[in-house]
C-alpha cells in the first residue's frame, strides 16, 4: 500500500515538473511579432526503400545501419546461382549459333559452286545437243541438276537467315539474363544513409521484398500545422525559418514548398467562425538541396524543432529569426 502511495507521488511531481518546464519554455520564449506564425514539428527527411525486383534469398548485405552510402554503391547481393547457370548457358547458346551459321555459310558457297558448275555443263550440253553430239534426254537431265542446284542455293540462303535468327534469339536470352543479374546486385539510388537493415544474409524476400532503407539528407524538411486563418495567408516559395530544440542558438532557412488543400483536422460542423478555426492545414518547409547537402553529416531525421512563417511579406524577420547557421 505504502508503495503504490510512493509511486502515485513519483508521478505528480514528474507532472508538476512537466508543466513547470513546459510554463517555463513558454514564458521565456520570445513573443512573435504580428504577421509571423509559427508552430512546432519534426525534422523529417525523404525515406528511399530499396528493394529486390524478384523473389530470392539475400546472400549479403555490405552496409550497416547510419553508415554514409554514394549512388551507385552496391548494398546487397541477391542470390543469383541459378541466374548465372543459366547466363552460362545461354551464352553457349550464342556460340553454337554463331558456329552454325558459319556452317551455313560454307555450305552457301558449296551449293554456289555446285550451281556454277551445273550452269556450265548445261550450258555446253545444249550447244553439243544444238550440233547433234548428245541427246535431248542428256540436255533434260542437265536442265535437271541445274534447277537442283539452285534450290540448293535457296536452301543454303535461307539457313544463313535461320542462324541470324537463332543468334539474335540467343542474345536477347542473354540480355535479358545480364538484365536480371545485374538486378541481384541492390545499389543506392542516391548519396544517402543507411537508416534501416530490413533483411540479413539467408533471409528469403519476395519480389519487391525492402533490404534496406536509405534517408536522403538532402531532402529535409518540417511539416508544421497552421489553423487555417493563418494559412489561408501563405504563399508558396515564401521564406521560413527553422529551429531546432537540440540546437536553438541556430536559425535555419527555409522555403514554404506545400501547403495542404484540405484540413487535417476538420470538426463535425464548420458552421461557426470558431469552429473553423479550429480547421488545421498541414504546411511543408523545405531546406534548400544545397545547405542540408552542407550539412549532411550533423543533420538527423526526427529532431524536434519549431517552423516560422511570414504570413505578412512585408513584416521584418525580428531580430532572433535571422539565419544563424554553425560554422
Amino acid at each position: 500500500m505504502r508503495m503504490k502511495k510512493l509511486g502515485a507521488l513519483a508521478i505528480a511531481l514528474i507532472a508538476v515538473m512537466g508543466g513547470a518546464y513546459l510554463y517555463w519554455q513558454y514564458a521565456l520564449s520570445p513573443t512573435l511579432p504580428q504577421g509571423i506564425a509559427g508552430s512546432n514539428g519534426r525534422l523529417e527527411a525523404e525515406r528511399i526503400d530499396v528493394a529486390s525486383k524478384y523473389p530470392g534469398r539475400v546472400a549479403e548485405v555490405l552496409v550497416t545501419e547510419g553508415q554514409w552510402v554514394q549512388a551507385g554503391q552496391i548494398l546487397a547481393r541477391m542470390d543469383a546461382s541459378e541466374v548465372d547457370a543459366q547466363l552460362l548457358e545461354a551464352e553457349a547458346a550464342v556460340v553454337q549459333a554463331e558456329q552454325q551459321k558459319l556452317q551455313a555459310q560454307a555450305l552457301l558457297r558449296q551449293r554456289r559452286a555446285e550451281l556454277d558448275f551445273a550452269k556450265s555443263e548445261y550450258d555446253r550440253t545444249r550447244k553439243l545437243a544444238d550440233k547433234g553430239h548428245v541427246s535431248q534426254e542428256q540436255v533434260d537431265q542437265a536442265r535437271t541438276v541445274l534447277a537442283t542446284a539452285e534450290a540448293g542455293v535457296v536452301a543454303a540462303e535461307a539457313g544463313i537467315d535461320l542462324a541470324d535468327a537463332a543468334i539474335k534469339s540467343a542474345q536477347a536470352t542473354v540480355a535479358r539474363l545480364q538484365s536480371i543479374r545485374s538486378d541481384a546486385d541492390l545499389t543506392a539510388p542516391i548519396d544517402g544513409r543507411v537508416q534501416y537493415i530490413l533483411a540479413h544474409a539467408g533471409e528469403v524476400v519476395a519480389a519487391g521484398g525492402r533490404v534496406v532503407t536509405l534517408t536522403d539528407l538532402t531532402d529535409l524538411y518540417m511539416n508544421i500545422y497552421l489553423p487555417a486563418r493563418e494559412a489561408g495567408l501563405l504563399a508558396l516559395q515564401s521564406e521560413a525559418r527553422i529551429i531546432l530544440d537540440p540546437v536553438p542558438d541556430y536559425v535555419i532557412p527555409a522555403t514554404v514548398t506545400f501547403v495542404a488543400s484540405k484540413a487535417q483536422f476538420t470538426p463535425k460542423s464548420v458552421e461557426t467562425a470558431e469552429e473553423r478555426d479550429q480547421l488545421m492545414f498541414r504546411v511543408k518547409l523545405s531546406i534548400p538541396e544545397q545547405l542540408a547537402n552542407r550539412y549532411r553529416d550533423r543533420a538527423k531525421a526526427g529532431v524536434l524543432g519549431m517552423g516560422y512563417v511570414r504570413l505578412d511579406e512585408t513584416v521584418d524577420w525580428p531580430e532572433w529569426l535571422q539565419v544563424k547557421l554553425p560554422q
